[in-house]
């Protein structure tokens, strides 16, 4: 069994950036990358807000540069995905697709967490093509253009307003014939002019061409079948944070996100820390996970020095 002073779980912006710290912090961190190297960051293609790069970055290359920086430093980084754990007695059980077994003295979860897809074939297929699940992160790509939100709560209201302030015209695709969203969202959105609400229909198909999404298909309760023209797709029907497998042992919302106490990276068990998506039900941003992550390294590294001085 192979003995790890820091495990990180996750190669996302979250991840890497606790790579990057613990490694200067000489605790030596090993990071595992999952089953989606450089997290969900990559299923989007120009990122234009993160900071430092006036011109946008490549999402793959952006985490590309994050890899090499935390190896330059000397983290150990490792494909490989967790898959079972026990985190009752210290060190830290886990092990690495099924087969590899690790002990850790900390460990860092930032397993990050997935959108939520209708689960059309359509709708994979333009993936980073005009379908996105982030109006804050690919908002900007449709500056005067038509845009549809799927969604009929607080998430979607929040999508469809920031969106309204940059596009033509927003479409609301709506399953029921009332929103879930709180009052004041629900009378925002109805109050802005440039946005239309298709109540109770749902999405059959996400249209296109090789140029990306052109429009949608979308049926109605009664059975009417129609399309929109459209240049975005955009989903917030919510995330599911990957924080199953430590369940057991680590408190969550209702919802599934690992809950930190206070501003730091703790959580119940003392020793295991989570950053990003996996314990970030608001901001989901590549750059607050990174800050998050940033966090986790600093609160290990208390952790550790405080347990060799017991």
């Amino acid at each position: 069994m192979e003995k790890i002073r820091t495990l990180i779980l996750g190669g996302g912006p979250a991840g890497f950036t606790a790579a990057i710290y613990a490694a200067r912090a000489n605790i030596s961190p090993v990071l595992y990358e999952g089953i989606q190297p450089g997290g969900q960051l990559t299923t989007t293609t120009v990122i234009e807000n993160f900071p430092g790069f006036p011109g946008g970055v490549d999402a793959n290359t952006l985490m590309d540069s994050m890899r090499e920086q935390a190896r330059s430093f000397g983290a150990d980084v490792r494909q490989g995905t967790a898959t079972a754990v026990d985190l009752g007695q210290r060190p830290f059980r886990v092990t690495i697709d099924g087969e590899k077994q690790l002990e850790a003295d900390a460990l860092i979860i930032a397993t990050g967490a997935q959108a939520r897809y209708l689960g059309l074939p359509s709708e994979e297929k333009f993936k980073g093509a005009g379908v996105s699940a982030c109006a804050t992160c690919d908002g900007f790509f449709y500056r005067k253009r038509t845009v549809a939100v799927v969604g009929g709560g607080d998430t979607a209201c929040e999508e469809a307003l920031y969106l309204a302030s940059l596009a033509k015209k927003v479409y609301m695709i709506v399953r029921r014939d009332v929103f879930r969203a709180s009052k004041i969202m629900q009378q925002k959105v109805l109050g802005t002019e440039n946005i239309e609400v298709l109540w109770n229909c749902n999405t059959q198909e996400v249209l296109g061409d090789a140029m990306g999404v052109t429009g949608a298909r979308l049926l109605r309760k009664d059975g009417t079948v129609f399309d929109i023209a459209i240049d975005g797709f955009f989903l917030a029907i919510g995330h599911t944070p990957a924080s199953e497998l430590f369940a057991p042992w680590i408190e969550t919302d209702a919802n599934g996100y690992i809950l930190t106490e206070g501003k730091s990276a703790c959580t119940n068990v003392p020793g295991v820390f989570a950053a990003g998506d996996v314990q970030d039900p608001r901001y989901r941003q590549a750059v607050t996970a990174a800050a998050s992550g940033c966090k986790a390294a600093q609160d290990a590294e208390k952790f550790l020095l405080e347990q060799v001085n017991l």
